[in-house]
């Protein structure tokens, strides 16, 4: 049976609300939705669903390495966007980071994030390979 490896990210609301950025199962790692939060707890690119999109890819690569993976390890992504007309924008962003890595992916629109100033959140599944896992846990 595999571990489990909860993989927290700080923000003070993971613990109120039960969850975790990232879990890693054995090989599979699972990565929470995530939005363009900053270092500093505020909203990265407000108004802007690309720089809001790169900064929530950011924040992913950054769980997924807490976990030994990196985005070539990604083989699903869902994105929910409050505003379809920002698909573009957003698909634009997840093209820079996934084009040659090709995952299968969603864009869903969403009435609401969490707050009004989110405008995307994206999900990622990653899958690390047998012959990677040794490298990338070290």
């Amino acid at each position: 049976m595999a571990d489990r490896i909860n993989i927290s990210s700080g923000t003070p609301w993971e613990p109120v609300v039960g969850y975790s950025r990232a879990v890693r199962v054995g090989s599979h790692v699972h990565v929470s939705g995530t939005t363009a939060t900053g270092p500093d707890g505020k909203i990265v690119g407000i108004g802007d669903p690309y720089a809001q999109a790169v900064q929530t890819l950011t924040n992913i690569a950054s769980a997924l390495e807490k976990a030994g993976a990196t985005m070539k390890d990604v083989v699903r992504t869902r994105m929910y966007v409050t505003n379809i007309a920002d698909g573009e924008k957003v698909g634009k962003a997840h093209g820079e980071v996934f084009g040659d890595i090709r995952p299968a992916t969603s864009m869903i629109a969403v009435s609401a994030l969490v707050s009004p100033d989110m405008l995307v959140e994206i999900e990622a599944e990653a899958v690390i390979l047998a012959a990677d896992q040794g490298e990338k846990t070290r």
